[in-house]
């Protein structure tokens, strides 16, 4: 099981130097796309996103989190 980060560019290169993939994003949409594209790959067991990252998709995140659960 690997992690997956998505963030801003600074959260998303530490968390590279520690050994972790990620996609930096700027947008809702960016974030969308990059959370569909992480779990789509079944190597990522966990998905790490940042704070604004999260509440700038709040629907999107419960909505995986339920079809998930």
């Amino acid at each position: 099981m690997k992690f997956y980060c998505i963030g801003d560019e600074d959260t998303v290169r530490g968390f590279r130097l520690a050994g972790v993939d990620g996609r930096v994003v700027t947008t809702a949409s960016e974030a969308v796309a990059a959370l569909h594209t992480a779990a789509a790959r079944a190597e990522y067991g966990l998905v790490i996103l940042t704070q604004p990252v999260a509440a700038g998709m709040r629907a999107q995140v419960d909505a995986f989190r339920l079809a998930r659960d």
